[in-house]
């Protein structure tokens, strides 16, 4: 019997140690997710035993970038070759038939064949590989209980569309070359094909021209107001020496070039012309309409009134010798020239402009940039280059020739592809990066606007109704990250991703295998490998939302919580009670009628996962009661006659409809209490965001009275203007000696002028009176 049990024991451990892994359509969690994948029986395993065979040096660069993985993750790195063995190999196989970009893999228990016609075929299928190896394989050391297998399938992919592309400004803050680099490898790694480098803007001249050294010397350089909100940052004496600042040298974008190019990635230069141009005109006056002397701004400029001279035939040897050096560093056939936002005011005024527009028999100013654009686009094209631009460069007319780089909006987009342009989609909705991707109370300092993952994913540069004529001028797709406020590299990953994987799988997948809930449950993954990797990605997703009515009939508030994943396994908890052992399922939006505070999270594998939400809910003595506005609240930022007294929170989002807004005038209002209450104490709550010109009051005053008539102050503060970088929320508290009143009176002195010398907003969100 003994020895039947030894036996039995036996077998089942061979059969055990044996077993494999049956994969299903679950397991593969490439994003973007493949054209067509068919799982087959089996795996292939990779040993320190495995080869890679290659033909030619591209394949070799290629394979030996995989290969690398398993020698940090693995401890042992598989051997490139041009031979192959009998078995346990990758063979990179050119197939002429196929596509420029697509591959097929065929996975085998044997071996591993690669068939592609072009480099990024080849790229491609490895990084399907990659994903499809555990996420261990982005280790940064070796994981040793680690088993590299992958299944048994084919993969038949190609891309939707051929522009997908990611746009870095570099203007607005400047980043180097190892973070052009690392942005490479990430593009690559979700089957992008173009970065778009915005070299030059009003902030910053950010690329080496021999022939004009001032542009990097002067125009690469900015007086240091990093301290001060972007919008609210004062004009530049064109005399102080700048000193926040960078610049590429050719040879470092030649570099940065030659490198993109082993990973399938096409370099876009843009040049800025005619407006966004302050730096180069700081450099060179005379490139101005009026050879004005200007400063290279520090922050944000508007309106865009410093552009070049279109009348001058200096402008455009300025521009010509510009473009030559720049083409001579990318090789790319496109040349990206802005063309967006000139305010053409100086034009109007400027002798050298109104004599062109006389000898060229121009009708207007617009017409008078479309001139400037088409013969810039002219000599882009006797270089045998294409040239893009925004799609303002459109309005006058432009040639058929030229690529439509289109932000403002699908309808744009449509109308230039229906006039023979290629398009690249870009609108603002969804595909700006720097907008907000989740709460803007959680997030760091963005644009006043959202794109969550969820709204990427849903973009389709196909416009509905789209004729199949006009829809073959649609070239893909592309996301922008301006720098505003963007200040370091791990400021800029965070903007970055996970949207980048977003966008990536809208412009490779077909339409019709793109499925949110689907995408959602391979972004797992894709996180674990950002964890591995160090990237700084945004978490946003997992974040817990809440929305707040106010039952002020029956003195209560109702909170309904959501989040981005569909069905989201959300729960929460009341008071003191602790999330990770006490939290209840949230099913129905929460009655809360007391003072309690709220804390909710996203929960997987019964855990919380992501930041927890967390909000205290007042319910105080003013709680419902009337409000009499003695200074009117601005028509253009409002909530209603119950915002100051309704127990709920304005945010950061000052768009979120719970906020009052005072322009310029001070805040004075009464609360009635219905009854004389003891009271001690008023909080005051407001936001400062110095860029969009909201500003914290400089003096809040609190008087009481029993009658409404004669009034005693019980208390004031003051507080300084401050220079203030980042959003702030802040409760102004008053305390005083507790007194008996029935009203409440309280003045919120506004700041009136900035220091830039525009107009001050006073918002506040809730009065608490206790």
């Amino acid at each position: 019997m003994k020895k039947l049990l030894f036996l039995l024991t036996l077998i089942s451990s061979i059969f055990s140690a044996n077993a494999q892994k049956i994969y299903t359509e679950s397991d593969i969690r490439i994003i973007p997710k493949p054209t067509q994948t068919l799982i087959k029986t089996g795996i292939f395993e990779f040993t320190k035993d495995t080869k890679f065979v290659v033909n030619g040096d591209f394949q070799k660069d290629a394979a030996n970038a995989l290969a690398s993985k398993f020698g940090t993750a693995a401890g042992w790195k598989p051997e490139v070759t041009t031979k192959a063995p009998a078995s346990n190999y990758v063979l990179l196989k050119t197939d002429l038939n196929l596509k420029n970009e697509a591959y097929v893999l065929d996975v085998n228990p044997t071996n591993i064949v690669i068939s592609a016609k072009g480099n990024n075929g080849f790229l491609y299928a490895l990084e399907s590989i990659r994903q499809l190896l555990p996420e261990a394989i982005e280790s940064q050391f070796a994981i040793t209980s680690a088993k590299w297998q992958i299944p048994s399938l084919t993969i038949n992919d190609e891309p939707r569309f051929k522009w997908r592309g990611l746009m870095l400004d570099f203007s607005r803050h400047f980043f180097d070359k190892n973070y052009v680099f690392a942005t490479i490898d990430r593009l690559a790694a979700h089957k992008m094909n173009v970065l778009h480098m915005h070299l030059v803007d009003d902030q910053g001249w950010r690329i080496e021209i021999k022939k004009y050294p001032k542009l990097t010397e002067v125009g690469a350089w900015r007086v240091d107001q990093e301290n001060v909100s972007w919008n609210a940052r004062l004009t530049t004496n064109p005399d102080e020496k700048g000193t926040y600042g960078g610049f590429f040298t050719q040879d470092e974008l030649k570099e940065i070039v030659k490198y993109a190019a082993t990973k399938g990635i096409e370099v876009i230069p843009e040049i800025e012309m005619p407006a966004h141009v302050s730096s180069a005109i700081a450099s060179y006056p005379e490139l101005a309409c009026f050879d004005q002397r200007i400063g290279v701004p520090s922050g944000g400029v508007w309106p865009l009134t410093d552009i070049y001279c279109a009348g001058k035939e200096t402008t455009f040897e300025f521009l010509q010798n510009v473009l030559d050096e720049v083409m001579a560093i990318f090789p790319s056939k496109y040349v990206h020239i802005g063309g967006d936002e000139a305010t053409k005011t100086n034009w109007a005024k400027c002798p050298h402009c109104q004599k062109r527009i006389k000898d060229e028999h121009l009708k207007s100013v617009a017409e008078l940039q479309s001139y400037f654009v088409k013969r810039i686009e002219k000599y882009v094209n006797s270089k045998g280059k294409k040239l893009i631009g925004w799609d303002e460069v459109l309005e006058g007319g432009l040639n058929p020739s030229a690529t439509i780089m289109c932000w403002r909006g699908e309808k744009i987009g449509a109308e230039a592809a229906k006039q023979g342009h290629d398009v690249i989609m870009s609108p603002e909705s969804p595909c700006y990066f720097n907008f907000y991707q989740g709460p803007q109370n959680e997030e760091p300092l963005a644009f006043d606007a959202y794109n969550p993952l969820n709204k990427v994913y849903q973009f389709d540069p196909v416009v509905q109704g789209m004729s199949p004529e006009d829809a073959s001028h649609i070239l893909g797709g592309q996301a922008n990250l301006w720098a505003e406020h963007i200040a370091g590299p791990k400021d800029s990953e965070y903007m970055i991703f996970p949207r980048l994987a977003a966008l990536s799988e809208t412009l490779w997948s077909p339409k019709e295998k793109r499925n949110w809930n689907d995408f959602t449950s391979r972004l797992f993954s894709m996180f674990k490998r950002y964890d591995y990797q160090g990237l700084n990605y945004a978490k946003s997703a997992y974040l817990v939302t809440a929305s707040s009515t106010a039952d002020l009939g029956n003195k209560q508030i109702k909170v309904e919580l959501k989040n981005e994943f569909p069905n989201p396994d959300i729960r929460y908890v009341l008071g003191n009670q602790n999330i990770d052992h006490h939290a209840i399922k949230y099913t129905t939006p929460i009655e809360i009628k007391e003072t309690t505070v709220l804390k909710a999270s996203l929960f997987q594998d019964e855990k919380p996962v992501g930041k927890t939400f967390t909000d205290t809910i007042v319910f105080h003595k003013g709680f419902a009661k009337k409000v009499k506005y003695l200074t009117p609240y601005n028509d253009n930022h409002k909530g209603d006659a119950n915002t100051m007294v309704n127990a709920i929170r304005g945010s950061k989002n000052f768009h979120d409809g719970q906020w009052q807004a005072w322009l310029v005038n001070d805040m004075e209002l009464v609360i009635d209490l219905e009854k004389v209450e003891s009271i001690e104490q008023v909080s005051v709550g407001a936001l400062e965001s110095q860029g969009a010109g909201v500003n914290f009051p400089i003096q809040v005053k609190v008087l009481i009275s029993n009658d409404g008539i004669k009034y005693t102050q019980v208390g004031k503060i003051t507080r300084p203007y401050a220079a203030n970088p980042v959003p702030e929320l802040k409760d102004f508290k008053i305390n005083f000696q507790k007194q008996n009143a029935r009203f409440v009176k309280v003045i919120g002195g506004n700041l009136k002028k900035s220091p830039k010398g525009e107009s001050s907003w006073l918002f506040v969100d809730e009065i608490l009176v206790n």
